[in-house]
């Protein structure tokens, strides 16, 4: 297999060309939830393993579970952690009873990430563990279950801190589904789906299939696989019969044609789902459900990436895996809301940094039309924290990777394999020797995708050959290196792995803009002119060097989302852990991205939109409350994707900008470049006397208006405004409704500088799931039905319960009309 990939880069040593599917595996004859009336206990418990272990004093809940999120918040807990206690112990357990009649069964638990150090027990028996808490795994319950007898397994997990650099949460944080397969059953993550002919009249699939037989005999089965469209019409069938032996695991290969198939695509995600089912006696006793889709990918040396023969270039985000104020608990609507947001701005690709992401989230991709690169590690041998992966790399570097790739290698959505981040192999003589090791098994498990890594330190990265090792070269904040890679190495093909890492607190605003940190404020101005770490710089430099290296694939901007922990700028850097001083307390989240911990925009989504969307918009900043500042100039700025802007203040012209011409200057320090003012020419911008009214921008095209954006000086805050991002959702007890939640005054203006204290009500089918302001300085607990608008906002997110009716939400605050909002759940 990995002789393969070797050839196809001996002989197209400028392009690389795959080609496969994706997959969704459910068992649907064989698994079923697993998530309810757990018992959860925080802390030590002696014999909790035991089967006879009083627990009847353990909370009640249901999983998916962070017990970090839930605070509290405190200053001995470490900063790049959120304040939050991501460490500890924590035990779960859940009674169950099995049927006689399951009795023949194989009986296994599947989890899709514990965070982390994950110990499993059955009726008190040991029976398995997982230390990574970001990949599945199943555990095998069979010699262990006692059949129409009530049944008790118990989880522990010891998340350690200092285990990662960000947030990681801790519990039984993804799905959980427990498995009741026939002796002859197809496996976890048992299909392997690829597309190696694909074109608009005829294209193969083949489908690889494991059949494994547990039972003491030997067995002769059906294999029966059936393809379906979107709309569920069978447009493929195969049989063949197939004799597995006891104990032992057959590969069945498969391959079917579909006429003239659609495309999965970018506009156009379009999915098809095979069933693959077991029959013995003319009776089904196994079925394995998988969706995959047809398309092409290509990488090249001088033309970036092609999909389906069209060159991409890809907008991309890096995402950690938390969600906000929901924490690190899995939520497939919180997930699919993040990267809509994401799909708004133009972006159409995910970097999961660094970790291998949920089931939900590629899920989601594949639906929203997202290409995403999958990582698999921080950390290799050498250690960037003391309790991180590296103490774990050498028993299971292997088996995590492979089983990363083998539960998300059939998904269209996923075009590379990451190996890695950052990692101090780079510095490394014999670095590169893992690079190749982690580089070989990728290839080994999947042929038809390139591998990647993120290099921030490029120099040690050439010069030690790690970059040699893998497919497409990660550069992370290294911008005006791209074309002397080009020069050196014409062959090499790259990409911007991490950029810019600008950072911003949404709408705040410092005057006179400058580069200046304002340690005092623990805020950062949203004019986006570089305060950050040391390798940042303002996404118009990045925009400039890709648009100077069209070879270049493209860029994954830090971050899509701000994220909980790594509170840079902000938290001193402690050199002996890697980790943060909490001099600055209480920051305790991230500033880089274009979009806050809710959800909502802050400027800079606005540029990213500007250069990444087609349909014509238009933004205007600052906002246009300015009181003390009457007659004084205020430096107003606009992003558009149109040709050219004009500036009104009260109906007053301050004349047209072209983008492109008028350049506009913005402080700027950064990686690689000297200190001065960057020429931007993706930004416009006038200095206007300051008087209160309206501030509008409007855009133009071929002299043509095209969109128009107005803002109003707001008068005094007079009431609260409650909106909700769906007002039906689905009676499961887990479909979210978010509520952006504005504070406006008596004409419907927003009121930019708001902060008053909000107290929810929620009565009927539902409860509250989680509050925010995106503030990075908030110590609010995200459980509780109060908060602080944070500059005129804030977010209420409402779960639905199982019972299907009306949630009324009322929102008051002192001074303000209250405000009501009626949700259906059905």
């Amino acid at each position: 297999m990995l002789k393969t990939l070797k050839v196809i880069s001996i002989c197209f040593i400028t392009v690389f060309v795959f080609s496969c599917s994706q997959q969704e595996n459910t068992k649907n004859i064989a698994d079923q939830e697993f998530n309810k009336n757990w018992l959860f206990h925080k802390g030590e418990a002696n014999g909790a393993e035991s089967s006879l272990f009083n627990d009847a004093s353990w909370r009640t809940l249901n999983l998916p579970h962070d017990w970090a999120i839930e605070g509290p918040f405190d200053n001995k807990y470490n900063a790049r952690n959120g304040g939050l206690p991501v460490h500890g112990t924590g035990w779960y357990r859940k009674h169950f009873n099995v049927s006689k009649n399951m009795q023949g069964k194989q009986i296994s638990v599947e989890f899709d990430g514990a965070m982390n150090n994950t110990e499993v027990w059955i009726n008190g028996e040991f029976a398995g563990k997982r230390h990574y808490g970001y990949v599945g795994f199943e555990i095998d319950l069979t010699p262990f279950v006692k059949f129409g007898q009530d049944n008790v397994i118990a989880v522990k997990l010891s998340p350690k801190d200092l285990s990662a650099r960000w947030y990681t949460g801790a519990g039984i944080y993804r799905n959980v589904r427990i498995k009741y397969n026939a002796p002859v059953h197809i496996p976890q993550w048992g299909t392997y789906i690829t597309t190696p002919v694909v074109n608009d009249e005829k294209s193969t699939v083949n489908i690889e299939t494991k059949i494994v037989n547990k039972g003491s005999k030997n067995k002769t089965v059906t294999l029966e696989t059936v393809i379906f469209d979107k709309a569920g019409k069978e447009v493929a069938k195969a049989s063949k019969e197939v004799s597995v032996a006891s104990g032992k695991t057959e590969i069945e290969n498969i391959k079917l044609d579909v006429v003239n198939p659609n495309r999965w695509d970018l506009n156009n995600p379009y999915l098809y789902s095979v069933t693959s089912s077991i029959i013995s006696h003319g009776q089904v006793t196994d079925k394995f459900d998988s969706e995959f889709g047809f398309r092409t990918i290509e990488f090249t040396a001088n033309n970036g990436f092609i999909l389906n023969g069209k060159r991409v270039q890809l907008n991309g985000v890096c995402m950690h895996h938390d969600l906000g104020p929901l924490g690190a608990s899995v939520n497939y609507r919180a997930t699919e809301r993040q990267m809509e947001i994401m799909k708004s701005m133009g972006v159409n690709s995910l970097r999961t940094s660094h970790n291998p992401p949920s089931p939900e989230m590629i899920k989601v991709c594949d639906r929203l039309g997202i290409v995403v690169q999958v990582e698999a590690f921080d950390e290799w041998k050498v250690p960037k924290v003391p309790n991180g992966y590296s103490n774990y790399f050498d028993e299971w570097h292997e088996r995590d990777i492979r089983d990363m790739i083998k539960r998300d290698r059939n998904h269209p959505s996923v075009i590379m394999w990451s190996i890695g981040n950052e990692i101090l192999e780079q510095g490394k003589k014999d670095g590169w020797k893992t690079a190749k090791l982690l580089n070989d098994i990728c290839h080994d498990e999947d042929p038809t995708r390139p591998t990647t890594a993120g290099f921030n330190n490029f120099k040690g990265a050439f010069k030690n050959k790690l970059v040699h090792q893998i497919d497409l070269v990660g550069m992370n904040y290294w911008p005006l290196e791209y074309k002397g890679i080009k020069e050196k190495f014409p062959n090499m093909i790259f990409y911007g792995s991490e950029t810019s890492s600008q950072t911003s607190s949404r709408g705040v605003y410092n005057l006179p803009i400058s580069g200046d940190f304002y340690k005092e404020t623990g805020h950062v101005s949203s004019y986006d002119v570089v305060v950050g770490p040391p390798w940042a710089y303002p996404p118009d430099a990045e925009f400039e060097v890709q648009e100077a290296n069209p070879e270049s694939l493209g860029e994954y901007i830090w971050t899509g989302f701000d994220y909980l922990g790594e509170p840079t700028p902000y938290g001193g850097r402690d050199n002996s852990t890697n980790g943060y001083w909490n001099d600055d307390w209480p920051s305790k989240s991230s500033y880089f991205a274009p979009v806050d911990m809710c959800g909502f925009p802050k400027d800079r989504y606005y540029l990213y939109q500007s250069q990444w969307t087609k349909k014509p918009m238009v933004h205007v900043l600052p906002h246009w409350n300015w009181t003390g500042k009457e007659g004084q100039n205020i430096p107003v700025f606009s992003y558009t994707n149109a040709e050219e802007v004009e500036l009104f203040v009260n109906g007053k012209s301050y004349g047209k900008k072209v983008k492109g011409k008028d350049l506009t200057g913005i402080p700027a320090e950064y990686h690689g470049f000297k200190k001065g003012t960057f020429m931007s020419p993706y930004r416009v911008s006038w200095d206007v006397p300051y008087q209160p009214g309206s501030l509008k921008v409007v855009a133009y095209t071929n002299g043509k208006k095209v969109a128009e954006k107005e803002i109003k000086t707001a008068k005094k805050a007079a009431r609260v405004n409650l909106s909700a991002d769906r007002k039906i959702i689905n009676a499961d007890g887990k479909d979210l409704s978010f509520i952006t939640v504005k504070i406006e005054d008596e004409n419907g203006n927003f009121c930019p500088l708001a902060n008053h204290q909000i107290d929810f009500k929620i009565e009927g089918a539902g409860e509250l799931a989680a509050v925010g302001n995106g503030d990075q300085r908030s110590l609010e607990l995200f459980q509780q039905p109060s908060r602080k608008a944070f500059n005129g906002l804030c977010l209420l997110v409402i779960k639905s319960n199982e019972n299907a009716g009306e949630i009324k939400i009322t929102a008051t605050a002192n001074g303000l009309k209250e405000a009501t909002l009626n949700l259906i759940t059905q």
